[in-house]
């Protein structure tokens, strides 16, 4: 790859999707500092693009990211590394509104699998593998290896993932909660696609309403989830799409939603 290749690149396939991919091969995506800047960018942009309904976000064949770019790191002292304050990065893509859906073909390790489970709905290639082998270079994951991991597998797979550094086949992250599906690795990018093209042509207020309920409802007590889900139904019904929903549902055509 040329020196001054983008290590970002976009990409609209068609109406209300955005591909956002990784373009670092000769490091296997290595997540430098100017890779996460530039993630971090993109996703700002989709932030404020009310065109975007749903964002693909991926690699290449060979690899989702294979974690941080060590090179930043064997010299590093503890100020700096704070003064870095690189948790606004992946904050910025977990905080996006629309649904986002990381596509994993190869290697999504450290980093890399920290930033897919920025994600709302990880699709893996049958021989990806994934994993947080941090401890094996003598630190430990830091950007949500340890608290979204634990949230998403329980404790005792957590404690596996991170304490071994081993990684997993894409078939044992499915069976443990960590992935949405796998396919065969030819078929990631494709199914990533139908999967957003499904979002796309559905109420987009619904759709930003259940994933804001389902993530800040994740962390909070029941009682309060239950108040959230509730306030944000009641919300729905003052949008024109839940009126066109339903009386395409009577009229047996499909509907037109406009987001409003």
């Amino acid at each position: 790859m040329a020196a001054d290749a983008p290590l970002i690149l976009t990409d609209r396939p068609e109406d209300g999707i955005i591909v956002v991919r990784i373009n670092r091969p000769e490091a296997r995506n290595a997540l430098n500092t100017p890779t996460r800047q530039a993630l971090a960018e993109a996703f700002e942009a989709i932030h404020a693009d009310a065109s975007v309904r749903a964002v693909v976000l991926t690699g290449d064949e060979q690899a989702f990211a294979a974690g941080a770019d060590l090179r930043e790191f064997i010299d590093a002292n503890p100020v700096e590394m704070m003064k870095r304050r690189s948790e606004r990065y992946w904050a910025t893509v977990a905080r996006t509104p629309q649904p986002v859906i990381a596509a994993i073909n190869g290697y999504a390790l450290g980093g890399g699998l920290e930033l897919a489970m920025c994600a709302d709905i990880i699709i893996a290639g049958e021989s990806a593998q994934l994993g947080q082998p941090e401890v094996r270079v003598g630190v430990m994951p830091g950007a949500g290896g340890t608290q979204r991991l634990t949230r998403a597998v329980g404790k005792f797979q957590a404690m596996r993932l991170c304490l071994t550094g081993r990684p997993i086949s894409a078939d044992e992250a499915l069976r443990m909660g960590l992935v949405s599906q796998v396919v065969p690795d030819a078929e990631v990018c494709e199914t990533a696609l139908m999967t957003a093209r499904d979002i796309a042509r559905l109420p987009p207020l619904a759709v930003l309403q259940i994933k804001e309920a389902i993530v800040q409802g994740e962390n909070t007590s029941l009682e309060a989830g239950l108040t959230l889900e509730r306030k944000a139904f009641q919300l729905l019904f003052a949008s024109q799409d839940k009126r066109e929903g339903m009386q395409a549902f009577f009229d047996k055509r499909k509907p037109e939603f406009t987001g409003e």
